[in-house]
């Protein structure tokens, strides 16, 4: 094969790929998945903050993060407890609103600068957003993100790389 024809093969593959697709909401990995308009509802009656799975239908590393990562049940478990889950398919044109205005899924995407599949989008119980987390995380580093969000350090300002070695420093004591 030559040089120039590698990139559309590797396109056209990732495309086969894509074909089995990426599960909307509903239980993907243990995981109880709600849509954008009623899980943002559900996270302001709860006062919880909100964890946002966005992802597309081709995306292979959205469905290693959904078997590796949101199969385990630590991070199941956690998220039950401590969060509102909602799936967002970046691609979609299914009906949303947000900040009071009607979008799609594809729009709220859009909004919060998605551009890398998968991206973990956390967002404070009354919808507003704290951060975006691109690509793939492996289920040791994104149980210490959720956690960082959920138990205050985030909002606290404390920086990620303190909250982590605290963490590895009361793992170390007898």
């Amino acid at each position: 094969m030559t040089r120039a024809l590698r990139p559309a093969a590797l396109t056209l593959a990732a495309l086969c790929w894509g074909m089995l697709a990426h599960a909307g909401p509903g239980s993907t990995g243990g995981v109880e998945w709600r849509g954008w308009n009623e899980g943002l509802q559900h996270a302001r009656a709860s006062q919880r903050p909100i964890i946002v799975d966005v992802y597309t239908d081709w995306c292979g590393w959205c469905r290693r993060m959904d078997r590796d990562v949101y199969g385990k049940s630590e991070i199941t478990d956690y998220l039950r407890k401590r969060y509102v889950t909602i799936k967002l398919n970046a691609e979609a044109s299914d009906a949303a609103a947000y900040e009071g205005r009607k979008t799609t899924s594809q729009g709220i995407a859009q909004r919060f600068r998605v551009s890398g599949y998968p991206t973990t989008v956390f967002l404070r119980s009354t919808g507003e957003h704290m951060a975006n987390v691109p690509g793939y995380v492996p289920a040791d580093k994104f149980l210490l993100l959720l956690r960082y969000v959920a138990e205050g350090y985030a909002d606290r300002n404390v920086p990620f790389k303190d909250f982590e070695k605290s963490v590895q420093d009361e793992a170390q004591r007898p």
